[in-house]
């Protein structure tokens, strides 16, 4: 039985996703300090000029060390409005956007209070459109020490560090993206863009990703 530790994370890249398949155990960490400017509150997609950031805008907590289970999510700036716009002008001519839209655009339009909530359920959602069943729990406390059959991917799947020194197992496998004459392929966007553009055949590209 082997077991891997993630952060919570918005639409979380394709590196991601490649380990709720690849681990018989998957622990979903609410017990860390938050952090700005991680996947917890972002992720990547492709727009028509590039790669485009959408971040959640979350309360300020009262200390400085609050643990991601308490993160609640702002209405600062119509965010929810301008997400959803911005993903449908990014994929609206992909093959499967009309296909999962109306899966989606729901959480754009209901409030949720906290983040991790928010992220989980659309995970949760996101795993069954590809047809992964991964046995996910959240920590009930925040480990520092891990056994022989235990990895902590909880810092090491990072917007601002690269996949190719954090993640040995992990091989980008190119896939069909609507921009790609313009941009080449992008590898490792959120994981909607590889649903999108690959739709049933996401589950096939994420098989093949995990060395």
């Amino acid at each position: 039985m082997k077991s891997v530790f993630l952060s919570s994370a918005y639409l979380a890249p394709v590196e991601y996703y490649t380990k709720l398949l690849a681990y018989d155990k998957v622990f979903i960490e609410q017990h860390d300090h938050y952090t700005k400017q991680t996947y917890r509150n972002r992720c990547t997609i492709a727009a028509p000029d590039g790669e485009l950031a959408l971040s959640i805008p979350t309360v300020k907590p009262n200390t400085l060390k609050c643990p991601m289970r308490d993160i609640r999510i702002s209405d600062h700036g119509n965010w929810r409005h301008l997400h959803w716009n911005a993903i449908e002008s990014a994929y609206n001519h992909t093959p499967f956007f009309e296909y999962y839209k109306d899966d989606f655009r729901p959480f754009y339009e209901k409030k949720y209070e906290f983040l991790i909530d928010f992220n989980e359920e659309l995970c949760r959602l996101v795993c069954s459109l590809i047809d992964m069943q991964p046995n996910m729990a959240r920590t009930t406390e925040y480990h520092t020490e891990f056994a022989t059959d235990e990895e902590d991917f909880r810092e090491r799947i990072h917007p601002k560090k690269d996949f190719i020194f954090e993640d040995a197992a992990f091989s980008p496998q190119p896939y069909y993206q609507v921009f790609q004459e313009r941009l080449g392929f992008l590898p490792n966007l959120s994981i909607i863009d590889l649903l999108f553009n690959m739709g049933p055949e996401s589950l096939l590209v994420l098989q093949q990703s995990h060395q």
